[in-house]
């Protein structure tokens, strides 16, 4: 009999995955295809539409010769995407009609500006801030300074959304114009309440219903991949599905994820927390019900190691972290603003900088870096507080991503948080989430070695984190 698998596609920030997986969740193999950023002004940060889908393409057909040659069967597949990224397109050529706005682009302040007396309605609609890192802004932009945007719309031929409507136009069999509630959810456009966009948003940044995908749950039956038999059965961001890289968490557990930026996210049976500084939103669906999420939202995890090696000029910044350095000369404090502050601050403009305070502010290479890595694991433990405080009951993390490779940068999570870190082997948990969601949500799915970091004194460590937080307090008025 057949080997029967579980296509995962995972496109994200810097690299499309096609991962295949076991009826089990025995991981099989990955293919993975890098994908370019970029910056052409400050603020902007832009990817080639079409170089995103070609990308996905070439992983998705290389796992699929794999499993040809093993002469396995792909049962089910799942699709997710980096969350609040848009793209414009032609529905009838399928043709982007300008670059996909990333979710770290920030061009639509000047929108968001205009309509700060809609900030209370935003965050009771929808469970997020006034933010240009979520879709509508960047919508209004394209609509507003884009010629070919302009013009597919007065031929009536324009379709816009979520990078993940862009990439299932043209996944799919039949071209349908279809989006998820998880990524319609970061638009600010998404009625978290009625499942459905909503018209007074709509209309408060001009925004014609007819040009947007429709919206279906999570768990869905979407259609089948171009040129197969494949189904698939379940869409997410990105995020969102790394919630269900072992399953549903425990109640007791919240979900760290830390790739270019870092999320801190916990299950919510409700969509309660409407007073928290933190996200409400959808962490899965179906058509009877969903799962809601409180989250909170670090902009600069990887992006804020780069940013500072680009600025220092730093050619490998992760690979001077492994192993972690000592630093006896001390440690300096790095602000981190990079990409602006997220929760629970929510202000733009911020430089990212060594603060005055730093001790340290001439030491090596690596512990300037040590310095950035640091600011990352504050903000997450800010934000873990303000989970508490909404009333989530939080014991153990267990962490994900890209930088929780670093044995050091897991180990100084659970110094400053006083929580156990469980880290499993498979640390891409996107992909591992997307395809438990397609695949039924099956019980008993192996979850390999975990990695267990337990806390130790590290009173160093937490006073930088002390300085850290009120000098951020002061310069945002908190």
């Amino acid at each position: 009999m057949s080997a029967r698998w579980i296509l995962a596609l995972d496109q994200g920030t810097h690299a499309s995955r096609a991962v295949l997986w076991g009826s089990d969740g025995q991981h099989y193999t990955t293919v993975l295809r890098k994908v370019a950023l970029s910056r052409p002004k400050n603020g902007w940060v832009e990817q080639d539409a079409g170089a995103l889908l070609n990308s996905l393409h070439e992983a998705m057909n290389e796992a699929l010769a794999i499993v040809r040659d093993k002469k396995a069967t792909v049962i089910t597949a799942g699709l997710a995407t980096q969350r609040s990224t848009v793209v414009a397109w032609d529905r009838e050529t399928g043709q982007p009609l300008a670059p996909a706005l990333s979710w770290q682009d920030t061009r639509g302040q000047p929108v968001m500006d205009a309509r700060k007396q809609a900030a209370p309605l935003i965050k009771a609609h929808t469970g997020l801030q006034l933010s240009p890192h979520y879709g509508a802004s960047k919508l209004h932009w394209l609509l507003e300074k884009v010629p070919a945007v302009r013009k597919a719309a007065r031929a009536r031929r324009l379709a816009m959304g979520p990078l993940a409507a862009f990439l299932l136009f043209h996944l799919l069999e039949g071209r349908p114009l279809l989006c998820d509630e998880s990524n319609a959810a970061r638009t600010l456009l998404w009625n978290l309440h009625q499942r459905d966009w909503d018209d007074e948003l709509l209309a408060l940044f001009q925004i014609s219903r007819e040009i947007l995908p429709s919206g279906h749950p999570v768990i869905h039956s979407y259609g089948h991949l171009c040129g197969s038999h494949i189904p698939l059965c379940a869409v997410s961001g990105d995020q969102n599905a790394a919630l269900y890289a072992s399953g549903r968490a425990p109640a007791d557990t919240a979900v760290v994820n830390v790739g270019t930026g870092a999320f801190v996210l916990a299950l919510r049976r409700t969509l309660g927390g409407g007073d928290s500084p933190l996200l409400r939103g959808i962490a899965m669906s179906r058509a009877d019900g969903s799962d809601y999420l409180l989250e909170g939202t670090v902009n600069g995890a990887g992006a804020a190691l780069n940013h500072a090696a680009r600025l220092w000029g730093i050619s490998d910044p992760v690979g001077l972290l492994d192993p972690w350095p000592e630093c006896r000369n001390g440690v300096p404090i790095y602000l981190n603003a990079v990409g602006g502050l997220g929760s629970p601050w929510w202000r733009a403009g911020f430089t990212p900088e060594l603060s005055e305070l730093s001790s340290g502010r001439e030491c090596s290479e690596a512990c300037r870096l040590v310095g950035v890595a640091e600011s990352i694991l504050f903000h997450l433990e800010t934000n873990l507080r303000c989970l508490r405080q909404a009333g989530c009951r939080i014991e153990r993390l267990r962490i994900s991503g890209g930088l929780s490779r670093l044995h050091g940068f897991s180990q100084r999570l659970a110094d400053l948080t006083s929580l156990p870190v469980e880290r499993p082997l498979e640390t891409e948990a996107t992909a591992r989430g997307i395809a438990w969601l397609a695949s039924g949500e099956p019980a008993g799915w192996e979850t390999g070695d975990i990695t267990h970091f337990v806390p130790t004194p590290n009173d160093a460590l937490i006073r930088r984190y002390t300085v850290s937080r009120d000098e951020l307090g002061k310069r945002v008025g908190q």
